[in-house]
């Protein structure tokens, strides 16, 4: 029987300037995939090759987390911004990350819609057409990353485009498999037995117990811990270990 295996990915490069947010050299220990902010939530040019040159170094699959341009409200704002014009955004920041990532000796290999596009995308088709016409034209050799069930997915496949299925381990869901929404109570799953708990059923079984207490299939290719939540690295550590513990093999899918 085939063991199973699973990526582990982390947000990372979500300082601004002077401003550090997690620990980025830490996480890239842990995990076999980064998402890379590329300057519209997040990061800025010294940021982005610090990060790229530190994941490269250690082998860790670089992604790109492209963004609506909101510094201000990281990302976490969303902008009904027009399809085309989010389209050239998000090349933009492609290849912004994928120039650093090359002077390191490695390349972008996917990309993950942060924030609120990642939200909006699940539903949004127009937005969804937009990002996945823009990795398209860029590269089309790059996975697309996001929710199961999501517009970015199903437009990415009938794209043509490599698709991987991600789950939250720290993230609260609802019944229908949609992430509850950072704004509400209990969204983010902070007690860390939980966490583990959590994400080991996820990639074991395939399920993530709801906010109202049914199970909800997840079966994910690529599994998320936050890297700005406190204790993130520890958090991750004990997600892998718990993992490969249980006889899965932790390996970048890019």
């Amino acid at each position: 029987m085939e063991r199973p295996r699973v990526d582990l990915n982390s947000d990372l490069g979500e300082g601004f300037g002077v401003w550090r947010l997690g620990d980025d050299t830490a996480l890239l220990d842990v995990v076999s995939s980064a998402n890379v902010a590329c300057g519209f939530h997040a990061g800025d040019p010294s940021t982005m090759r610090r990060v790229c040159a530190a994941a490269a170094d250690r082998g860790v699959t670089i992604g790109a987390q492209v963004s609506y341009r909101d510094l201000a409200g990281f990302g976490r704002r969303f902008v009904d911004v027009e399809p085309r014009e989010l389209a050239d955004e998000v090349v933009y920041q492609l290849a912004a990350l994928d120039g650093f990532a090359r002077i390191a000796g490695s390349r972008v290999r996917y990309v993950k819609p942060h924030g609120a596009l990642y939200n909006a995308v699940v539903t949004h088709t127009g937005q969804a057409e937009a990002l996945v016409a823009a990795v398209r034209d860029y590269d089309p050799d790059l996975a697309a990353l996001g929710l199961p069930g999501s517009e970015w997915l199903r437009l990415a496949e009938e794209a043509g485009l490599r698709t991987v299925r991600e789950a939250f381990a720290d993230r609260a869901y609802r019944p229908d498999g949609s992430l509850v929404p950072r704004r509400e109570p209990g969204a983010v799953v902070r007690d860390g037995d939980e966490v583990v708990h959590r994400g080991l059923r996820m990639v074991t079984e395939g399920v993530v117990r709801a906010v109202d207490g049914t199970d909800v299939a997840v079966r994910p290719a690529s599994l998320c811990v936050h890297g700005d939540t406190p204790g993130a690295v520890a958090l991750a550590v004990r997600v892998r270990d718990a993992l490969r513990d249980a006889g899965v093999e932790v390996r970048a899918f890019g």
